[in-house]
């Protein structure tokens, strides 16, 4: 599996997670249940998923505008557990939008490109591929994190693992 193509399973398992999490009321998305300094509600996790491929993408790896400037009220509040009182559509209006990005970039992308050296910081340089897994991983890790959340509220979370978004390859596979 390459990088187009995980990211193609990254869309398709958040339409299925962006329905459950529309479905749910807002009162429990808002709901404090972590205690971290940055993270309190499934809600500052669905801006910090989005937020985090936008800034790999545009402030580190394409070192152009991010797609969070559209949106000066995200983009306002900060970096911790602010998003509480945002409503869901505009979190995830906000994650469309950084989806279409990823996808017209992804479009690009070339053998050579991925093979260039990113500098994060003066002292942190990263192959372009690698960084871009990390990107990907990274949301895996926070949708299944907002899937157990929401299982801890009485919600059922949608089966996000790969397994249920592969084609099954066997012959009779339409008859079944």
């Amino acid at each position: 599996m390459d990088i187009p193509e995980l990211y193609a399973y990254l869309v398709r398992a958040r339409r299925d997670l962006w329905a459950t999490l529309e479905a749910v009321p807002d009162e429990v998305l808002s709901r404090p249940l972590l205690q971290g300094e940055r993270f309190h509600c499934i809600k500052d996790l669905v801006a910090h998923t989005a937020g985090v491929e936008d800034g790999w993408l545009h402030y580190t790896i394409l070192q152009d505008t991010p797609v969070e400037e559209a949106f000066p009220k995200l983009r306002d509040a900060g970096n911790g557990p602010v998003y509480a009182d945002f409503p869901l559509p505009e979190l995830l209006d906000y994650w469309r939008a950084v989806e279409q990005s990823t996808l017209a970039y992804l479009a690009t992308l070339t053998g050579t490109e991925l093979q260039r050296t990113v500098e994060d910081s003066p002292t942190e340089h990263f192959q372009l591929e690698g960084l871009l897994w990390h990107v990907m991983l990274h949301e895996v890790r926070h949708t299944a994190q907002i899937c157990a959340l929401l299982r801890t509220q009485g919600f059922r979370p949608p089966s996000l693992d790969l397994l249920f978004y592969l084609p099954n390859l066997h012959p009779d596979a339409a008859q079944v």
